[in-house]
Order: structure tokens, then C-alpha cells, then sequence
């Protein structure tokens, strides 16, 4: 039982429910009149999957990293617990399985939508957060496929409609990466990451960027009531969020502080459910 929960922990399960959340709200925003079930399950299980594969891999390839940061020190791979071959074959099966789930029981479209989610991930996003600080704006591409994913798998195209979550998806991420880190600063600096706040230890580029992107959030959220994907109580919802989501981003970069970094994180974890909870409950 423990072992089993030592692959659990490799998958990454909690940053995977926001990617199995947000392809769930895709695909229902996507769909006319009714879903088909049969179709979500495979999406999400497919999906599932690649991100659960993605999670283990991005672990496998950071174990030496995670050995030297106190808040990843105590996972599966850096405390021995489990073997970095065994870790590698897993997370290979679950990503070939998720991208074949989606190319046989979805579409060709979804299937490579999942796959561009997979490679960015693990081929570019995690290597290049050795490199370069602008590895976070690497890491929100993936991060922001599963709800198109979702849409493209009721659609079988992307559109306007589709691309307005990626963007959705992209800017709310560069704030929420941003504050996390500026709380885990010293743990990056300790493993020689090259985040932004290790480059700019005052904070005064991670405070600007998360302000300018939470700015920009705020005509990109506005956009689904444009294009009839929801309504007016959506849209005086969404730029209300969007309003507060930026003032928490604004503190950060005037006053640069621990305290500032934690708000705008449980703000942006707060600000994400929400908006699309409104969004699902006020589709047209």
C-alpha cells in the first residue's frame, strides 16, 4: 500500500486535478446540447493519463534537483523509495497509453493536442528550468492544453472559443508561477534554478511580470461573453476576479514581501475554480 501511494505521489495528483478540471469544463463548454458521456470518459481518462505520465517523467528527470531542494527532498525518486528505471517505465506507459486513448476513442485532433501537452512538458519545459528563467513561460503552454483538449475532443476543432481558454489558462499561470516562486526562492537557489526570483533575488522583474500578466488576463477573460460562450452574470464576475487577482499581483510588486507572494498564490488557486465554475454555470 505504501508503494502504491508512492506512485500516486509521482503522478503529481493535485496539480492533475486542475488539468483533469479544466478538460472537463472544455469539453462541456465545447459541446452542443447535450454530452456524450462515453466521450468525456475517454477525454478525461486519456488526458488523465498524459498528465499523470508527465508528472512522473518531469520527476524522473529532476531527482538529482529534488535531492537538493528541502520541499521535494522527501519524494519517491530523491529518497530511494522508488527506482528511477521503474519511475521512467511508468510514466512511459501512462503517457503512450493517454495519447492512445485519445487518437483511438477520441480524435486525431485531441490525440496531438495531448501529445504537443506531453513533449512540451518533458522534452522542453523541464530541461530548460536548469537553463533559463524563461522556462515558466515554457511551462504554461502545457499547462494551458487540457481545457482546449477537452473542447477540441466535443469539437474536433480548436477555434476562437478554444484558444480563448488557452489564453486563459496561459496568463493566469505566469502570476501563480511567479508567487510560487517567490516563496521557494531559496529551495531554487539551492538547487542552482535559474527562476526569476534567483536572478532578480529583489523580486523587482517576478512582481512587474506577474502584475503585467495578471493585466492581461483581464480583456482575455472577458472574451468568452464576446464570442457567446457565456453570459453577463460570467463576464461582471469574471472582471470583478480579474480586478482583485491584479491588485494582489500589483502588491507584490510594490512591496516585494513573503506575505505578498502567499496572497496572490491562494488568491490564484482561488481565482481559477471560481472562474470557470461561473463560466460552466452561465454558458450560452
Amino acid at each position: 500500500m505504501k508503494n502504491l501511494r508512492d506512485y500516486v505521489a509521482l503522478t503529481k495528483p493535485r496539480l492533475n486535478f486542475l488539468a483533469l478540471a479544466t478538460t472537463l469544463a472544455g469539453f462541456y463548454l465545447g459541446s452542443s446540447g447535450p454530452m456524450d458521456k462515453t466521450l468525456l470518459l475517454y477525454t478525461l481518462l486519456g488526458s488523465t493519463a498524459i498528465a499523470a505520465g508527465c508528472g512522473t517523467l518531469n520527476q524522473w528527470l529532476e531527482t538529482e534537483t529534488d535531492r537538493l531542494m528541502i520541499r521535494t527532498q522527501k519524494r519517491p525518486l530523491p529518497s530511494g523509495r522508488i527506482m528511477g528505471r521503474d519511475a521512467f517505465w511508468f510514466g512511459m506507459v501512462l503517457s503512450v497509453m493517454g495519447v492512445g486513448l485519445l487518437e483511438f476513442k477520441t480524435n486525431d485532433l485531441t490525440a496531438l493536442l495531448g501529445l504537443c501537452a506531453l513533449v512540451s512538458y518533458v522534452v522542453l519545459y523541464t530541461p530548460l528550468k536548469k537553463i533559463t528563467s524563461l522556462c515558466t513561460v515554457v511551462g504554461a503552454i502545457p499547462g494551458a492544453i487540457p481545457p482546449v483538449m477537452g473542447w477540441a475532443a466535443a469539437q474536433n476543432q480548436i477555434g476562437p472559443g478554444g484558444w480563448t481558454l488557452f489564453a486563459i489558462l496561459f496568463f493566469w499561470q505566469m502570476p501563480h508561477f511567479l508567487a510560487i516562486a517567490w516563496m521557494y526562492k531559496d529551495d531554487y537557489r539551492r538547487a542552482g534554478l535559474p527562476m526569476l526570483t534567483v536572478v532578480d533575488p529583489e523580486g523587482h522583474s517576478a512582481g512587474l511580470m506577474a502584475a503585467a500578466y495578471a493585466a492581461a488576463l483581464i480583456p482575455t477573460v472577458l472574451f468568452p461573453t464576446y464570442l457567446h460562450m457565456a453570459g453577463q452574470v460570467y463576464f461582471w464576475s469574471a472582471l470583478v476576479l480579474s480586478l482583485a487577482f491584479l491588485w494582489q499581483s500589483v502588491l507584490l510588486a510594490k512591496r516585494k514581501t513573503l506575505r505578498e507572494a502567499k496572497g496572490l498564490f491562494w488568491m490564484s488557486i482561488t481565482y481559477l475554480p471560481l472562474l470557470f465554475i461561473i463560466m460552466v454555470i452561465d454558458k450560452r
